[in-house]
C-alpha cells in the first residue's frame, strides 16, 4: 500500500513502524518539541502533495496535532485507538507499538477537516446516545471513537470532531446500534 500524502509522526519509531506498515514519507516532530522549521516542512509537504497527521493517542500527540492543524489548515488525520498502541506490559503507548494492521486500517480510515458548519450532530444527539450527561457517557465514547476512527475524545470534542469529519446523523446511528448492540451483550 502506497500513501500519497506525507505523514506527520512524532519520532524515528513510529517512521520506521509506519514503513513495516506501507510505503510512505513521513516528517517526525521530535515529540513536542515542534518547532517553526518543521512546521514549515509540512506546510510546504501539505501543498505539495497533503499531509496526514498520525500522532499518538495521547496528550502530547494530541497537542502536537493541534499545533499541526493550525499551523497547516486542510491536513487529513489518521486516529488509532490508545488500546492498540500499548507497548507490551504497558509501558507507554505509541504509534511504534501498533501492529501492522491496525496502522494499515487506521490509514485506510483518514478524515480530512471541513469548515465548521452547524446542524449535522447536535448536542442533543449525543445526549440522547447517552454520549454526555451519563454514567456510561465516557464509556461510550470511547467506543464511538474507535468504530468512527476519529479518536478519543470528551463530550464538547465528541460534537466538534463529529460534525468536522462531516460524520452523518445515519452514520452515528448505526454505530451506536452497533455500540448498544455489543453493551447488550457483555
Amino acid at each position: 500500500m502506497r500513501i500519497k500524502e506525507v505523514i506527520v509522526v512524532e519520532g524515528k519509531d513510529d517512521t520506521a513502524r509506519i514503513r513495516e506498515a506501507v510505503e510512505a514519507d513521513t516528517i517526525e516532530t521530535n515529540g513536542s518539541a515542534i518547532d517553526e522549521e518543521v512546521l514549515e516542512q509540512i506546510s510546504h509537504a501539505q501543498a505539495k502533495r497533503g499531509v496526514i497527521i498520525f500522532t499518538d493517542p495521547d496528550f502530547p500527540g494530541e497537542r502536537i496535532r493541534h499545533i499541526v492543524d493550525q499551523y497547516v489548515p486542510g491536513c487529513k488525520h489518521a486516529f488509532l485507538p490508545k488500546h492498540l498502541a500499548r507497548a507490551k506490559r504497558d509501558k507507554g503507548v505509541g504509534i511504534e507499538h501498533a501492529t501492522v494492521d491496525d496502522i494499515k486500517e487506521a490509514l485506510g480510515s483518514v478524515y480530512e477537516l471541513m469548515e465548521f458548519s452547524e446542524g449535522y450532530i447536535t448536542k442533543e444527539d449525543l445526549i440522547d446516545y447517552g454520549l454526555i450527561g451519563g454514567p456510561s457517557a465516557r464509556k461510550r465514547r470511547e467506543k464511538l471513537g474507535i468504530e468512527l476512527h476519529i479518536g478519543k475524545t470528551n463530550g464538547k470534542q465528541l460534537l466538534r470532531r463529529l460534525n468536522m469529519f462531516q460524520i452523518t446523523a445515519e452514520q452515528l446511528e448505526e454505530a451506536m446500534q452497533r455500540i448498544i448492540e455489543e453493551e447488550s451483550n457483555e
